[in-house]
């Protein structure tokens, strides 16, 4: 940006904005010194990504407590400023595990592996060759050829809840007519049976001469749950008053593209660095409370956190506002989220929130001509707030958009548009001010998120819980009018289907949501009660 550029954005600014910085002095230029010291050091490569329970997790939640320690800014974690959480990292095969059939030894990993979607069992004893249904996958040959859309592991799941009901082990191999493609992935969301389901390799059954009649199968399959801990980094500025503030940024990102939400399609693994996503956010708060321990605002506390786990589904707030002993002292919560790509030709940000209560409205104006405002009523999405609106907190989430370097890479510090990003800081912090007249400001829900990271052209209504772990997503709220309401969707259904599209997690049900316009009609199906099946007509 030229310094042309910038004239012309303060002028706008000093023209437009209903306030100049209050009564204070802005120093930009400090301000802008300090984000790009800020962005620089989170998003450099010995960070690694930032990825939740990694090392470079805990570099960037020591810097982020030595600046509010700079800051004059209390410690407010569990363990100091850090607020450890725990996060489920999946399963492992334990060793003590074991296949035999027709007393040969086969050899985990190398001869079979559990499927996905495998529980575990104790079959170590059988001596009947009745404890076993075999499946060949061979049988899946014409249903491939005729339907495109034809799922193995869902007509595996089919034959495992039929071996389920009678307590028997499931076992898949294969005979020659298909390559061996299904896999094990300990980290899926899916939802496992509750006995073994083990897949068995072409090589393996040729090189043992292996005949599934009358086969005695000897089995014990067991797995450990595998965890790694998160850290939230909290500080507080306890001004005695009766109500607090929280000021929110998710610091976590994506390592080295591990946890399969990278949308890098190279084949040599690349350190995401995040900077837009989101030390841009994370630097924010950094500034603000650097700004709001030096202010007089006192009608409010103010709570300064940055979320870990939230590339992972929203574990790090999710535990934060589950386990905040004074959760109903919170007035409301700001979350800035990808504030960084405000540049100074388009000046586009969005303000989610705005219909989480009435005060917003009254201080937050459409027509601005300082950005190039997009306001969403809405107080759910993709983002940290998410979690905090759930518990009747108003809020609202700061976020100038995607852009091509998203979940990539090539989201680094260079790209920033840090004099935007200080405009977003003196905004948010002239927006706080105003709230000092104004005291505890009243909750209203929302509508069904219309902005955030992706676009639909329908929406459902639902509200998700985006840590949920299970196959399929959790409805944790269902709006009013909408066509989930209107269709008969349940809180506490687990959507799974939608038309012919099988929905795992939130990925894949966002994808889905991208596949129908508005006036279709089409099947959904959802477990309601945990083992009822319930197929509901939705209308978009």
């Amino acid at each position: 940006m030229n310094m042309k550029h910038i004239k012309i954005f303060f002028v706008l600014f000093v023209l437009c904005a209903p306030s100049a910085f209050g009564q204070h002095t802005f120093d930009q230029p400090k301000v802008i010194k300090l984000l790009k010291k800020h962005i620089g050091y989170l998003a450099d490569d010995k960070l690694e990504g930032r990825r939740t329970g990694t090392q470079g997790e805990m570099l960037a939640a020591k810097y982020i407590s030595a600046q509010f320690k700079k800051n004059k800014i209390a410690a407010a974690g569990t363990k100091q400023f850090l607020q450890p959480f725990l996060v489920n990292d999946g399963r492992s095969v334990e060793p003590s595990s074991m296949l035999q059939i027709n007393g040969t030894q086969l050899q985990l990993e190398k001869d079979y592996f559990p499927l996905t979607i495998s529980g575990i069992g104790d079959f170590s004893k059988n001596t009947s060759a009745d404890q076993a249904i075999w499946i060949d996958t061979k049988s899946f040959v014409d249903q491939l050829k005729d339907n495109p859309h034809f799922s193995i592991i869902e007509e595996i799941r089919k034959a495992g809840i039929k071996a389920e009901h009678e307590q028997k082990m499931l076992l898949v191999y294969n005979s020659g007519l298909l390559p061996d493609e299904l896999v094990w992935d300990g980290k899926s969301r899916i939802a496992a049976l509750t006995i073994p389901v083990i897949y068995i390799q072409q090589d393996a059954m040729r090189k043992y001469n292996l005949e599934p009649n009358n086969a005695i199968v000897q089995l014990k399959l067991n797995f450990t749950q595998l965890t790694r801990t998160g850290h939230n980094v909290v500080g507080y500025i306890d001004n005695g008053a009766e109500h607090t503030i929280v000021l929110g940024a998710h610091y976590d990102h994506l390592g080295y593209g591990e946890d399969k939400n990278s949308l890098y399609t190279g084949s040599v693994p690349m350190i995401h660095n995040g900077a837009d996503d989101n030390a841009s956010g994370t630097a924010a708060m950094l500034e603000l409370s650097r700004m709001l321990r030096k202010s007089n605002f006192t009608k409010n506390n103010y709570l300064f956190v940055a979320f870990s786990g939230e590339e992972l589904g929203l574990y790090g707030s999710k535990y934060f506002v589950e386990n905040y002993t004074d959760i109903q002292k919170i007035n409301y919560m700001i979350n800035m989220d990808m504030v960084g790509r405000a540049s100074d030709s388009a000046r586009k940000l969005t303000i989610g929130g705005f219909g989480t209560s009435p005060t917003w409205s009254e201080l937050i104006k459409k027509e601005n001509c300082l950005f190039d405002l997009k306001i969403d009523s809405s107080g759910s999405g993709p983002s940290d707030h998410t979690s905090f609106y759930k518990k009747d907190i108003p809020v609202l989430f700061f976020f100038t958009g995607t852009h091509f370097d998203y979940h990539k890479p090539s989201d680094d510090a260079d790209k920033i548009n840090y004099f935007g990003t200080s405009e977003i800081v003196r905004y948010i912090y002239n927006l706080i001010e105003k709230t000092e007249a104004y005291g505890k400001l009243s909750f209203q829900k929302t509508k069904e998120p219309t902005m955030g990271r992706s676009s639909f052209k329908v929406t459902m209504g639902i509200l998700i819980d985006y840590t949920f772990s299970g196959k399929g997503v959790y409805v944790d709220g269902v709006t009013d009018g909408r066509p989930a309401a209107k269709a008969g969707v349940l809180r506490g259904d687990i959507l799974y289907q939608m038309g012919e599209h099988k929905i795992t997690d939130v990925s894949s049900y966002m994808q889905a949501l991208n596949k129908f316009n508005k006036g279709e009609t089409i099947t959904i199906r959802v477990t309601r009660n945990k083992n009822e099946d319930v197929a509901l007509q939705l209308t978009f």
